[in-house]
């Protein structure tokens, strides 16, 4: 049958194309159906190749093209794979780069489609160069002069050391591993910096219509697409459709002198030598895994290439047509080829596509009935609940039938008592601590009110003192309850020796500790007597005008700054100042003033507000006045005790 099908195809060659290809259709399904060996689709196609001419195998192609899925097959692949690369090369070989450039760049798009990207006859793992792509230049410099002296269109001078120069970096691009070399470096750097100013002083002009570049112009301020996305642009200019449908002529540029006048005036040209740069820089920068470990940049050459390529982008921008387009296309090509080199660098793993989490066979679990809203409420309202159409409200609002009052229930309520809160006071003397208590204390206790008119304490001292207090209360609470529970109920003496046996215990604890239930009664009963004495401690000391103007000279010039710091605005300070002759005039009148007026007045605040200015030596001497007043007030009470017994 193999040879059936290539006899076959040997009477039909100078038939259609359209027959061929159902040949090669007709023997992948007798593959399939076993009838011939599997390499004969592939053979029947290379016997084609062979014998038609390159037009006619441009058109059969398009089967090979469109049969990838086919060739990939696990049938076709691992049988035919070398053949199809063998008749691809064969092709190649056939084919001129010149003159078939596009049908060279189809059969080598089907190579990549066709093998996987871990293929490694289709990869340059070491990273070499073909070395062999050389490009020969020279000339005599005088003929070189006399072959440009006709030329007067070109703003730039094209001598015999711009020729050169120009075409001597095609070496570098061929081997870029000689700038790492410090001679050929100079050199590489030199005709760079020439050739590049050349193009910068010869720039081309945009010879499309005003509608045409006004178009680009917008398509360049409206940078959103995405280049990584095929996409059909939809051109309005016959210039640019034209220009859509010309097949470009891809040839080696010619070396020859008297063409290099015209080539600097061609933007493919421009265009081809520019992306050349780019790409030996990319090369120089990227990491290479095969790449030499001396072969690495000095801090200068890469300052120059990161210099010399902006300045080649921005010679591309200025390229027309489409310059920003083009531009901005090359970046994002370069961008994709770091991300190959990085692949590659990692030793070109394969791709894989995720694995599909393939679902157990068991049938799913058969759903509920659900019940309509109209029979829930039904039920819901048969059994005296609610029902809110969601599970955790409805459990929320059925919780109890009153949820205000639940809310108040003892279960809520999660603050500790303030008896045993307090006790654990020693452990815990911070300020937070603090705080804590005092909430507790103005929430629970009726002694949070009862000690507003006695004199300052620390918050520490305040707290110590309530606690003796309350566990004072408890004892007298106790006894209290043992002497009702023996005059109600005579048979009920166990529970009285409890009682009793509670209050030894409690009294022996407190007799433990730091003063006593003693010395507790003494410290609440000055507590009393302290708030009994309005006049002696809830009257704030103040200061007479006399003793006002002592301070005065200590304030200085910090009388303003300590007036807005106690409430005055700017105008009030200057009616003070403008109303006295002096600077110590305007201070007196001040305080004198906010003593007089401020609910808030007193010596103490005074000395806490001038320490907060770090007016430190006017605050020592208020402390010094508050020392003296408070003396003779402990002085006057003396006196007046002593009179009381002498009475007595």
């Amino acid at each position: 049958m193999d040879q059936a099908f290539r006899e076959i195809l040997m009477f039909n060659l100078s038939d259609n194309v359209d027959s061929i290809g159902k040949l090669v259709k007709l023997s992948v399904q007798a593959v399939r159906a076993e009838i011939v060996s599997v390499t004969i689709p592939v053979v029947l196609l290379g016997d084609i190749f062979e014998t038609v001419t390159l037009d006619k195998c441009e058109k059969i192609f398009n089967y090979v093209e469109d049969m990838v899925e086919v060739w990939k097959e696990e049938i076709f692949f691992s049988s035919c794979k070398n053949n199809i690369l063998r008749m691809c090369n064969d092709l190649l070989r056939r084919l001129s780069r010149a003159q078939n450039t596009v049908f060279c760049g189809r059969i080598l798009l089907f190579l990549s489609k066709f093998f996987p990207f871990s293929e490694r006859s289709g990869l340059n793992i070491v990273s070499e160069f073909n070395l062999e792509n050389v490009t020969d230049y020279g000339v005599d410099g005088k003929d070189l002069d006399d072959t440009l002296e006709d030329i007067e269109d070109i703003p730039i001078k094209i001598d015999y050391n711009l020729y050169c120069k120009f075409w001597s970096l095609q070496d570098f691009f061929r081997n870029p591993n000689q700038c790492y070399s410090k001679a050929s470096w100079k050199m590489f750097q030199t005709h760079a910096t020439t050739v590049l100013e050349s193009f910068s002083s010869f720039k081309l002009e945009d010879l499309r219509s005003a509608s045409a570049q006004l178009e680009d112009n917008n398509d360049d301020l409206n940078d959103k697409m995405d280049l990584d996305i095929s996409f059909t642009m939809d051109f309005k200019n016959e210039i640019d459709q034209s220009v859509q449908k010309v097949d470009h002529f891809f040839a080696k540029f010619l070396t020859n002198p008297k063409l290099l006048a015209l080539q600097l005036s061609d933007a493919n040209f421009r265009r081809a030598v520019l992306v050349q740069f780019l790409i030996l820089f990319q090369y120089l920068q990227l990491t290479v895994k095969f790449k030499a470990e001396s072969n690495t940049l000095t801090p200068a050459q890469s300052d120059f290439i990161k210099e010399t390529e902006a300045k080649v982008y921005q010679l591309l921008e200025e390229t027309p047509p489409n310059g920003k387009r083009f531009s901005r296309t090359v970046k994002h090509m370069l961008q994709r080829e770091e991300m190959w080199n990085n692949w590659k660098n990692d030793g070109c793993k394969e791709f894989k596509k995720p694995e599909e989490n393939i679902s157990d066979d068991k049938p799913p679990p058969a759903k509920r009935e659900r019940k309509t809203l109209g029979d829930c409420l039904k039920d819901a309202n048969r059994q005296g609940k609610f029902f809110l159409g969601n599970d955790v409200l409805t459990r929320l609002w059925n919780y109890s039938p009153d949820n205000l009052q639940a809310c108040k229930s003892e279960e809520r309520n999660f603050l500790p008592q303030v008896e045993t809160y307090l006790e654990s006071f020693r452990d815990k003397s911070d300020t937070s601590f603090e705080w804590r208590a005092l909430r507790l204390l103005a929430r629970q206790s009726p002694h949070f009110f009862t000690f507003i008119n006695s004199p300052s304490y620390k918050i520490s001292d305040y707290l110590d003192a309530v606690r003796k207090r309350l566990a004072k209360d408890r004892l007298d609470a106790l006894k209290q309850a043992a002497i009702n529970s023996n005059g109600t109920n005579a048979e009920s003496t166990t529970s009285s020796g409890e009682i009793q046996e509670n209050l030894q215990e409690q009294e022996a604890e407190h007799e433990v500790n730091d003063e006593g239930v003693l010395e507790d009664e003494e410290e609440t009963n000055d507590l009393e007597k302290g708030e009994e004495d309005n006049n002696a401690h809830t009257k704030p000391l103040t200061a007479s005008r006399e003793q006002i103007e002592e301070l005065a000279p200590l304030i200085g010039d910090d009388w303003k700054k300590l007036g807005k710091k106690l409430g005055y605005a700017a105008d009030e300070l200057l009616y003070f100042e403008t109303e006295n002759s002096d600077r110590d005039g305007g201070c007196v009148a001040m305080l004198v003033n906010w003593f007089a007026d401020d609910d808030d007045a007193s010596l103490d605040n005074l000395a806490y507000t001038m320490e907060g200015l770090e007016i430190n030596t006017a605050a020592k001497a208020v402390k010094a006045l508050i020392d003296r007043l408070a003396a003779k007030s402990v002085q006057k009470d003396t006196e007046s005790e002593e009179r009381m017994e002498t009475a007595e």
